[in-house]
Order: structure tokens, then C-alpha cells, then sequence
């Protein structure tokens, strides 16, 4: 209970300071004066004064606070090396027992730095905030963190704490650790397909001498170089960029002897392959009604640049024009097809039949092409079928497809095989799914019989529509109809022309996400979905490894023709590896190099700024390694600056309290006041006339 003098003025402030200034001065000539009764007529003054600020006499019932006090717990993963958590659990159960014996002292325990998927680092000080949420400063004894001292939102300085309290850190581990990490200098984040790009790493050793390491250097989990390098010297290396989309870069270390964990002796690198320009070279043979399809489809594409020659002209013609009146250029076969053949990614023979123009032994250099990792598509008409045709060349050898000479002409649905509705380029087009499929009617099909590769449309009667073949590193499509230019005029309403012819042609060029056989991470926000495009009929189980080491295998749901998913919580950051015994796949979740793994010895310097800063203190449990863990006393403090010892750390017990009820009694209120000024003005008058 306290007790206290409140005023509530009658007046506006003013007017009682001016009251107070007049009674002021009229007192102090009654006093210069020497007059009679000049201390009774001040007392009178004053009295009146005093009633128009209308004192009161206050009570408060207060009822004391206790101080709270948080034990924050280390969780991360750096806590899980060496003995690390159970030093941490045994300081918790000695300090929790301490803490219990205070007086007015409230502890809360709270666990933090648990790998979510979202957050890189360990981040104690944001739990500890929110432990406090609810609790004034003025109520805050302190804080104790159980932890490793790689922290990583530690405040810059004591003001951002919102509390002035001490923290203490308790540091976990021992001195002397050893460890061995891959530092990246630099890295790229893109690069151009078929190009190299520059990587500057470090190898640094931490508690060790300089010495020898074996370097590794992987892309996409295939090794391509080997080295020794001496640790702190600064190591550059080119890696060739294959492929467009991610190409995941690994350089690991080799480990030393005794290190705390060898998971930061890798670093990750992920570059982005960018293709520069895609060259395709068509070749457009007999006019017809669909020849600018596929020139319409291959200039819209801003990453595609188009060669385009239509032969209009065989060398065999002569029609008496004078030369100086063809406005028509030769066809440069000898660049294109000996010397320049391999710039391109993909060559199209739209409707071409051998008209002279391109001499045999330019076939030749075309199937040698595509085993070394070219690409044809053969969009046929009839021609196909005539004794002109492609597959009377030494392209036989590739094509996929043999004709018997006949040419089907009737109405029909381009329809998709088994293969086709489980096959990438085929699988999701629009109205696939209808019977008959969503699209016009085509009217011509060049009679084939399908020798190898896959068949993913058909025509009547089961007959093979579009063939897909791999030959040796390349790829070879055959498009037995010249009539998805229907689909392009809108005849029926038109077809999926575009996605098809799209998807055909970058699967000839190898664009990953339409390869058949693939296993595919995505990281989703805090889930990680496994996902496996397969021609086959069922898909095996896939193996998944975390960052930290720890694999878990999952049976794969089926989720449409060909593709197999399952899901699961990212609850680590870094690089996840998936692979089912033939396919392997990475994905990184944040960051590619977390800092949790970057540096993993214990240490007391992080937190020592800041708990000097408060008072505190950043101490170890262990001495050395092997010793006993020595747990500090803990020690309630009044007032002091300082709140720690050689062996004991403190915190600052607070006074708060709360008011549960509150007394006011006006003393110029009611009879009493009535009583003290009548009195003082009766003891002037009495005063007066003696």
C-alpha cells in the first residue's frame, strides 16, 4: 500500500499560478512591512491558493510483479555435432532448478533455431522477442541462450532488444575444434549453353594447419575434375554450362582428421544454362497449302534464329528465262550441309523430296549429324511416298519409318497412341482427351510401317502419324500428314498446332522438361515435390537425401498418364538429392550454401559484443574437450551495471507491480475544507483585533 498528494485544479492552471504569484508578493510586503499577523494572513493566502488546486490525499493497493526471466535453446543443427545437445540439455535441467529456487523470479523456456525450409541461420533473438511479446521492459530480469555462439540475428546493439537486461550466452562445444569448409569466392548465376563459366573458391581449415586437400568438382552429380589444392589459396575452374535450365555445381573437399562434420567441406554452385540463339535450318520442298506453318510457328520464337530455303527451282529446269531475270539465289548446300552443318540445332524437311538439289553424299553428312547429336524432323507429304522420297537416301538409316508407297486420302482424327498420351510432347495437348479428340479432321497420311522409336499419334486404322526415334546422341521425328495446317487455319475449329509443333521441336533440341525418362525436384514454398516422368507403366521408389545426410525413401503416386509425385516438408535448407538407382535429381531449398553449415565451430565471439553491452556474459561450458560441463550460479541482483562473476552470472530482479485499488480523499472537499479556510480567515480577524 502507498499513499500520495494529487491535485485537481477548479481552475485552469494558469489561474492558480497567477493566484499563487499575487499571494506571493502580497506576503511578502506584509513581511517587509512588518506588519501584525503577516504569518497568520500568509497562512490564510496560502489555504486559498491551495484550494483552488483541490489537493487529495491518494492510497494505492499494489500488488508486486514477479520478473521474468527466458532460457532460449539452441535447436539448430549445428547443435546436433559432436556432444553439443546433451551439454545444452544438462545445463537446461541445472539452470531450470536454479531458477526455481529465486523469489519472484518467472522463467520461460523456449526452443528455437529449428530448420523450417523458410529461414537461413540460426535465429534465437527473434524467439526471444517473441517470448517477451507479452511482458513490459520494466518487468524483463534477463535472458540465457544455450548454444553453439553461431547466431546469426544477433543485434547490432543493446537498443534493438527492447529490454535493459543482461544476457548471457552458454556456450556449448569445446575450444580447439577442427573443421574444414569450401569458402566461394565468386560464382556465376547464368551462363551460355555450350560455354564455360569461372568459379573462385577456397578451401579453409578451422583449429588446423595449412595443408593438402582433394578437391572434387561435379555437375549434376557427374564428376568432371579432380584436383589438390593447399588450403587458403584461392582456386579457380572452368566448367562447361550443357544444357539449358539449372546445372548444379559441386566442389567438395576432402576431409581432415577429426573435424566436426564433413557436410560443409561441399559448397554449391547453381548456374542457369541460357541458350544464346537456337539455329534452325528449314528446308521447304514442294509448295503446298501449309508450307509458312512451320516459318510462321519458327519467327514468332524470339530465341530461334531461321534459315529458310524453299526449293522452287530444281537445277533440271530449263525454261529459256534468262539468268539476269531469275531473282531466285542458289541454294548453298556445300555451307550449309558440309561446313556449317553443325551450328545447327535442328534442320526440318518440310514436303522435301530429292530433286537434285542436294547431292548424296550431303545425306551422308546429315545421318553423321544426328548420331553426333543433331537433330532432323521430317514433316512428309506425299513425296514421302513417291520414289523421290527422303527415305531413298541415306537418311534411311535414321528415319524411323518405312513407306509402302501408298497414301491413305480420307477423313480422320490425328489421335494419340498409349506412348503419346504418357509421352511429354504429346501428353497434355488440348482436347487429347475428347472421342474423338477436340480438333478438325485432317485428310491425308503417308502409309508407313513404324520400325523403331516411339509412336505418339496415329491415324486410321492404327496407322503410325508421328514417329519419335533416337539415333545415337541425336533425334529424329517423322510427321506423316502435311495437313496440320488445318489446325493453323482454325478448319473445325483448328487444333493445339502450336504446342505441338513447339514441343516437337524442342524435344529435338533436348530441352530438359520434355525428356520421357526424368526425375525432377521442384521446391514449392516448404514442400519439396518428387516427381517422375516415365514411358513405363509404373515408377521406382526414389531415394531422397536431405542436406544434413538423412535419407528417407518414397513410393511415388501416380498423378497423370507417365508421371509419378509425392510431396514432403522441406524442413532443411541446402541441396536435397533424389535418385532411384538410374536417374538422379537436386534441388536447392534457400539458399544453395546455408550459413548453419558455413561455419560450425563453437565459439564465444559472436555473442560477446552484445552480452558485454547488457552486463552479461559469453562463457563455455566445457573448458576443454573431456572436461566436466561447469554450469554458472545464477544470482538475483537489485542494482548493479555489472551481472556476472567468475562463476556466477545474475539478473536483475525487478519492482513492477500492478494496482488493484486506489484511495482518493480531496482535503478542501466537504466540512474540512469548509473548516480550514473559515479558521485561517477567523485567526487573521482574531489576529487583527488585539
Amino acid at each position: 500500500m502507498t499513499f500520495g498528494i494529487s491535485f485537481a485544479p477548479l481552475v485552469p492552471d494558469y489561474v492558480v499560478w497567477a493566484a499563487a504569484a499575487v499571494a506571493g508578493v502580497i506576503a511578502l510586503l506584509l513581511i517587509v512591512a512588518r506588519m501584525r499577523g503577516a504569518l497568520i494572513r500568509t497562512l490564510a493566502l496560502a489555504l486559498l491558493v491551495l484550494a483552488l488546486a483541490n489537493p487529495s490525499f491518494t492510497r494505492e493497493d499494489r500488488e508486486p510483479l514477479s520478473s521474468v526471466a527466458v532460457m532460449v535453446v539452441d535447436k539448430s543443427a549445428s547443435q546436433g555435432f559432436g556432444e553439443r545437445a546433451a551439454q545444452a540439455e544438462a545445463a537446461r535441467a541445472a539452470l531450470t532448478e536454479r531458477l526455481a529456487r529465486i523469489t519472484g523470479l518467472e522463467l520461460r523456456t523456449v526452443e528455437a533455431g529449428q530448420a523450417d525450409g523458410e529461414s537461413d541461420g540460426t535465429r534465437l533473438f527473434g524467439a526471444l522477442g517473441a517470448a517477451l511479446a507479452d511482458v513490459p521492459p520494466e518487468r524483463v530480469a534477463g535472458a540465457i541462450m544455450l548454444t553453439d555462439g553461431r547466431v546469426h540475428d544477433v543485434p547490432a546493439d543493446t537498443g534493438a532488444l527492447g529490454f535493459s537486461a543482461p544476457v548471457h550466452a552458454l556456450v556449448t562445444g569445446h575450444p580447439g575444434e577442427r573443421d574444414r569448409r569450401v569458402v566461394l569466392v565468386s560464382a556465376p548465376r547464368f551462363g551460355i549453353v555450350g560455354q564455360q563459366q569461372t568459379i573462385t573458391f577456397r578451401v579453409e581449415d578451422t583449429g588446423a594447419p595449412r595443408g593438402p586437400a582433394e578437391v572434387r568438382i561435379s555437375r549434376d552429380g557427374e564428376t568432371i575434375e579432380r584436383r589438390s589444392v593447399l588450403s587458403g589459396d584461392q582456386v579457380r575452374v572452368q566448367v562447361p554450362i550443357p544444357h539449358p535450365g539449372q546445372n548444379i555445381v559441386e566442389i567438395e573437399a576432402s576431409p581432415i582428421l577429426d573435424e566436426l562434420t564433413p557436410l560443409n567441406n561441399r559448397a554449391v554452385v547453381s548456374i542457369d544454362g541460357v541458350r544464346d540463339k537456337l539455329r534452325v535450318l528449314l528446308v521447304s520442298g514442294e509448295p503446298h497449302a501449309g508450307e509458312r506453318t512451320w516459318r510462321n510457328l519458327l519467327k514468332s520464337d524470339a530465341n530461334v534464329d531461321l534459315v529458310h530455303f524453299t526449293i522452287l527451282r530444281p537445277p533440271e529446269k530449263q525454261d529459256g528465262t534468262p539468268i539476269n531475270e531469275l531473282s531466285l539465289i542458289a541454294f548453298p548446300t556445300r555451307e550449309l550441309f558440309q561446313q556449317k552443318i553443325n551450328e545447327f540445332q535442328l534442320i526440318i524437311f518440310d514436303r522435301y523430296a530429292r530433286q537434285g538439289v542436294l547431292p548424296i553424299i550431303y545425306f551422308d553428312n546429315i545421318a553423321r549429324y544426328v548420331r553426333d547429336g543433331g537433330a532432323v524432323l521430317v514433316a512428309a507429304g506425299p513425296d514421302y511416298a513417291s520414289q523421290t522420297s527422303l527415305w531413298r537416301t541415306p537418311l534411311e538409316s535414321i528415319l524411323p519409318a518405312e513407306p509402302n508407297g501408298r497414301v491413305t486420302e480420307q477423313a480422320f482424327h490425328a489421335a494419340l497412341t498409349d506412348l503419346g498420351k504418357r509421352h511429354p510432347v504429346t501428353r497434355t495437348l488440348e482436347g487429347a482427351g475428347a472421342e474423338p479428340p477436340a480438333w478438325s479432321r485432317w485428310f491425308r497420311l503417308v502409309d508407313a510401317r513404324s520400325i523403331e522409336g516411339m509412336t505418339v499419334m496415329k491415324g486410321p486404322d492404327e496407322k503410325p502419324l508421328l514417329v519419335l526415334a533416337r539415333e545415337g546422341e541425336g533425334r529424329v521425328a517423322l510427321l506423316l500428314s502435311d495437313h496440320i495446317w488445318l489446325w493453323a487455319r482454325g478448319y473445325e475449329g483448328g487444333g493445339p498446332h502450336i504446342d505441338l509443333l513447339r514441343r516437337l521441336s524442342h524435344w529435338l533440341m533436348k530441352q530438359p522438361d520434355l525428356e520421357e525418362e526424368a526425375l525432377r525436384l521442384f521446391a514449392r514454398g516448404r514442400e519439396i515435390v518428387v516427381q517422375r516422368q516415365t514411358m513405363a507403366e509404373t515408377a521406382a521408389p526414389v531415394t531422397l537425401t536431405a542436406p544434413s545426410g538423412a535419407t528417407r525413401t518414397l513410393e511415388l503416386d501416380p498423378a497423370d498418364a507417365g508421371v509419378w509425385r509425392k510431396s514432403i516438408e522441406a524442413n532443411e535448407l541446402g541441396l536435397w538429392r533424389a535418385s532411384d538407382g538410374k536417374l538422379t535429381a537436386m534441388v536447392n531449398v534457400g539458399p544453395p550454401n546455408p550459413r548453419e553449415f558455413s561455419e560450425v565451430t563453437s565459439t564465444t565471439d559472436v555473442m560477446a559484443p552484445l552480452t558485454d553491452a547488457t552486463g552479461g556474459s559469453a562463457r563455455r561450458l566445457l573448458a576443454r574437450a573431456g572436461a566436466e560441463a561447469d554450469v554458472p550460479r545464477v544470482v538475483a541482483v537489485r542494482s548493479s551495471e555489472t551481472f556476472k562473476g567468475d562463476s556466477w552470472i545474475g539478473l536483475k530482479m525487478r519492482d513492477a507491480s500492478v494496482v488493484r485499488g486506489v484511495g482518493v480523499l480531496p482535503m478542501f472537499a466537504g466540512l474540512l475544507g469548509l473548516l480550514l479556510l473559515v479558521g485561517s480567515l477567523a485567526l487573521t480577524w482574531a489576529r487583527e483585533g488585539r
